[in-house]
């Protein structure tokens, strides 16, 4: 299988999108024989991440509750999850990609990040307004443990709720913080493209197109991804045909049934 990348550009249109999408922030700084296979991989991670080479869908303890710094993540209740896309190793030859590329499948919710092998770990995804917005490269150009969340100024206008951050602090990281308990800044030379992969503690709307936000992972996934993949690592992000209804549209009026 081969993918046309069309050229990622950030012109005012483009910026405009990351902007309305409530994803844009700042960073605070201005994955044959199966027994063959396995045992070829050399998986980009960190050591912290273990030995283990096995395929198939991670175990429900990999989303039970934890501490992580400061914080307790409630646990995710992968049964209520369609199981691919939960975390899991699968085969993955297309495209001729290097070890340690990550690879954001748009059109099918999946980010995977290349392991020697023919093998990548596959995580589920949420795709927001402005992860429909481009297709292309970049790199990560930055990582955040617990980010806070600065939504933008277009967005405070239309929502009374967030006019307690038009001072610019942000939102303070925590459970309830749209980036989740990590964030990956994605940026082409020096510049930061307002593309993120991050966090999200809505479970539910992985495998969907949420109606704001970049790439979101269940929080236990970023956690997991942010350990896979250094600074520099190189990013893909594929496009699909599918496009976000306008959101700011009226939902048509539901008829009233007739009484019996």
């Amino acid at each position: 299988m081969s993918f046309s990348l069309k050229s990622l550009t950030l012109g005012a249109a483009a910026v405009s999108v990351a902007l309305l999408s409530g994803c844009a922030t700042s960073s605070n700084v201005v994955a044959q024989n199966t027994a063959v296979a396995v045992s070829r991989i050399t998986a980009y991670t960190s050591p912290s991440i273990g030995d283990d080479r096995s395929f198939g869908v991670a175990p429900a303890t990999a989303y039970a509750a934890t501490v992580d710094g400061d914080f307790a993540l409630p646990a995710i209740p992968s049964d209520k999850i369609d199981p691919k896309y939960l975390r899991q190793r699968v085969v993955y030859d297309a495209g001729g990609y290097e070890e340690g590329t990550v690879v954001v499948d748009t059109g099918n919710r999946f980010l995977y990040v290349i392991e020697r092998g023919g093998t990548a770990m596959r995580y589920g995804i949420g795709v927001g307004k402005a992860g429909f917005s481009w297709a292309g490269e970049a790199k990560i150009g930055d990582k955040q443990h617990w980010p806070r969340w600065f939504p933008p100024m277009e967005m405070i206008d239309r929502r009374d709720d967030l006019e307690k951050f038009r001072d610019g602090k942000g939102m303070d990281p925590g459970i309830d913080n749209p980036l989740g308990a990590r964030a990956l800044y994605l940026y082409q030379g020096n510049k930061d493209t307002l593309y993120r992969l991050h966090g999200s503690p809505e479970w539910r709307s992985i495998g969907t197109a949420a109606s704001s936000g970049c790439i979101r992972l269940m929080n236990q996934d970023i956690i997991d991804l942010y350990e896979r993949i250094p600074l520099g690592a190189r990013v893909v992000v594929l496009q699909g045909s599918e496009r976000l209804v306008d959101q700011d549209k009226p939902e048509p009026t539901k008829r009233r049934a007739k009484a019996s």
